[in-house]
């Protein structure tokens, strides 16, 4: 059988699987729209009447897909969804949760007794009381504004589209390239006893590709990742993306890296692109900034937090050039929803988390402020990731803001740097327990002879303390050169959740940052282990499975 015609039935009888998948979950999803209030009415009527102080509602339908293709061949369709519901309760000042992929009044009404009784059961060994702040009512709804919802996209197309990047990478001397794209449809109904009843769907989709060249006769290989991020989107954020571009860009680079020199290890000026400053940001200003992590209370993928309640509006976590602002409203952004997973509307609830270099704030969702003593209560940074979760504190868009100067750019910072590393694209990170000290790497690295890019290196690591970095720098990109990355999939929590979460930022100029040569370190390591010495390193995993 002809590749083509494979691809067509093999694209056609997957498709009618998963449509017909999906349509199950959706006609069961659309009826729940008109269902919803008297079953919330009921649910929330039986709460009180059991001694519930406050409890909630939440139904959640999730599609996913991801398609992987490698050269010429298909690898494989991912493919699922999920509907059910869930009761949240509080009693007597403690949590009671149960969730059901039934939904029926029956079995919401037995979710409101075990979730009372499970509340009920921890009297006698929970510390102090929660206390909740009240909410306003919210009612209405609300959906991420799309142009091609994915899921209605031919798998046809999706598997073409794919091979364009492969063929395009390829042809350009490649000897390896795989793409993939996924895509996730959540729809959520939440209902809780202040008065709230709200629905909203949103979709995100990322595209990517990697390539691979192999130099048999040296033993060694290099690769280059696209730079692609995901986004709060529909299948156009593929579609308007010039993949076979910028994969036939990856083979120069990747073909550039293998011949470049490696770093020599020192300290040395960085200019680090937004494509991979995302990650930097996520990982030294986004995680230490969740006041359950602050406060001790999730220690889950890379431990607690340097930044704790007593350094609010006096640590100087940045230089005065340096303002990490948080949202749920940013166009694009996968953290992006107008009401979060407790009920708050997010609009008005952006907040600096760095200000002027000073940190101001910390991620909260309901009945955190208290905890430390602010006021306003929940800054809107609750989610769960699936209908049986548990609504947790999870990371807003959180982004670095543009310099005052407009007029600035990449190029412009690399100007003024005699000797130094232009660094594009993420890699991998480690970060310590604390979330203090940490390593990243990258896609590609520039060589900077002053104030102009001169050719590559290769093997490159940057190293720091997150206060020190950030107090390092003293140049930003202007306005004009803001993008948008991010990960579909950050992880926290046990039992584990993911959430989407995007970081904008600019271009920005790092002074004197410790820069070690990978090659080099991880010969060391291996000679250390073979002397049964310690290995340093926390144990993290990569950045492209959890974040």
């Amino acid at each position: 059988m002809q590749r083509r015609d494979w691809i067509k039935s093999a694209s056609a009888t997957a498709l009618a699987l998963l449509s017909s998948r999906w349509a199950i979950t959706a006609e069961a999803a659309d009826s729940l729209s008109t269902r919803f209030p008297v079953l919330a009415d009921r649910v929330l009527a039986k709460a009180t009447e059991l001694g519930a102080s406050f409890a909630d509602l939440r139904f959640m339908q999730t599609d996913r897909e991801s398609l992987f293709v490698r050269e010429e061949m298909v690898q494989g369709i991912d493919a699922a969804s999920s509907l059910g519901c869930s009761v949240r309760v509080l009693v007597d000042g403690a949590w009671g949760f149960a969730a059901s992929e039934e939904i029926t009044e029956s079995r919401l009404l037995q979710l409101v007794e075990s979730a009372v009784a499970i509340a009920k059961g921890q009297a006698g060994w929970r510390k102090q009381p929660i206390e909740i702040e009240s909410l306003p009512a919210h009612t209405g709804r609300w959906d991420m504004p799309l142009a091609i919802d994915p899921f209605t996209v031919s798998l046809d197309e999706k598997v073409e589209r794919l091979l364009g990047i492969n063929r395009a990478a390829l042809d350009q001397g490649a000897d390896y390239c795989h793409s993939r794209v996924a895509a996730v449809r959540e729809r959520k109904w939440l209902a809780n006893t202040f008065g709230t009843r709200i629905e909203q769907s949103r979709v995100r989709l990322h595209p990517g590709f990697s390539v691979t060249l192999v130099d048999p006769k040296k033993g060694e290989f290099a690769s280059r990742a696209s730079l692609r991020p995901p986004r709060g989107a529909g299948y156009e954020h593929l579609g308007e993306w010039d993949a076979a571009a910028e994969a036939a860009l990856a083979v120069e680079q990747a073909r550039e890296k293998m011949a470049a020199p490696s770093v020599t290890p020192g300290k040395t000026d960085l200019v680090i692109a937004p494509s991979n400053l995302w990650l930097t940001i996520h990982e030294t200003v986004g995680h230490p900034t969740e006041l359950d992590r602050a406060l001790g209370y999730e220690a889950n993928y890379a431990g607690t937090s340097f930044c704790t309640p007593d350094k609010l509006d006096s640590l100087q976590y940045g230089s005065t050039l340096v303002n990490l602002f948080a949202d749920r409203s940013a166009e694009g952004g996968l953290s992006t929803v107008a009401w979060d997973d407790d009920g708050v509307e997010t609009a008005g609830k952006e907040f600096p988390i760095v200000k002027d270099g000073v940190f101001r704030n910390f991620q909260m969702a309901l009945g955190q402020a208290a905890l430390i003593g602010r006021e306003g209560g929940s800054n809107g940074c609750a989610y769960a990731d699936s209908f049986d979760a548990f609504p947790i504190q999870r990371m807003p868009n959180i982004s670095l803001q543009a310099g005052d100067d407009p007029t600035v750019t990449a190029a412009s910072l690399i100007a003024d740097v005699e000797d130094g590393i232009y660094i594009e694209g993420n890699g991998s990170w480690s970060i310590d327990q604390q979330r203090y000290n940490f390593q990243f790497t990258g896609q590609v690295f520039h060589r900077i002879r002053q104030g102009k890019l001169d050719g590559m290196l290769r093997d490159v690591a940057y190293q720091g303390n997150s206060v020190d970095f950030w107090n390092t720098c003293d140049g930003l990109g202007g306005a004009s050169t803001y993008e948008l990355g991010g990960a579909m999939n950050c992880g926290k929590g046990q039992p584990a959740q993911i959430a989407p979460v995007s970081h904008g930022a600019v271009p920005a100029r790092f002074r004197q940052i410790n820069v070690l040569n990978t090659v080099r370190e991880s010969g060391d390591a291996i000679a250390a282990a073979m002397r049964g010495e310690p290995v340093r390193g926390c144990g993290c995993r990569g950045a492209r499975e959890w974040a």
